[in-house]
């Protein structure tokens, strides 16, 4: 393994490891209040052009830790969506 690969592996698998707690703690929150939809979108850009890059440029097993890391970065996406709406519930029903 070329050692570029072994740096670029290590880390996806580090940022990876940071995203299940996230998702985690997203989703039992049950709150959008301290979460960033800027800063997910602008991962989940970076992620993507890794792949994009990987794709053109070489095309191996790491792109595998680029899209396993997007979908998780994109169902904290969805769960922010999720817990923004129940936000604008309880407010509505505090009014």
């Amino acid at each position: 393994m070329h050692q570029t690969k072994i740096f670029e592996l290590l880390m996806l698998l580090s940022f990876g490891a940071a995203w299940p707690a996230s998702v985690h703690k997203s989703y039992i929150a049950r709150t959008a209040k301290g979460k960033s939809l800027m800063f997910l979108l602008v991962i989940i850009f970076g992620y993507l052009c890794g792949i994009i890059n990987k794709l053109i440029n070489s095309p191996d097993y790491v792109i595998f830790f680029y899209a396993l890391n997007m979908v998780m970065v994109s169902a904290d996406l969805v769960i922010y969506f999720r817990n923004r709406r129940l936000d604008r519930e309880a407010e509505a029903v505090k009014r």
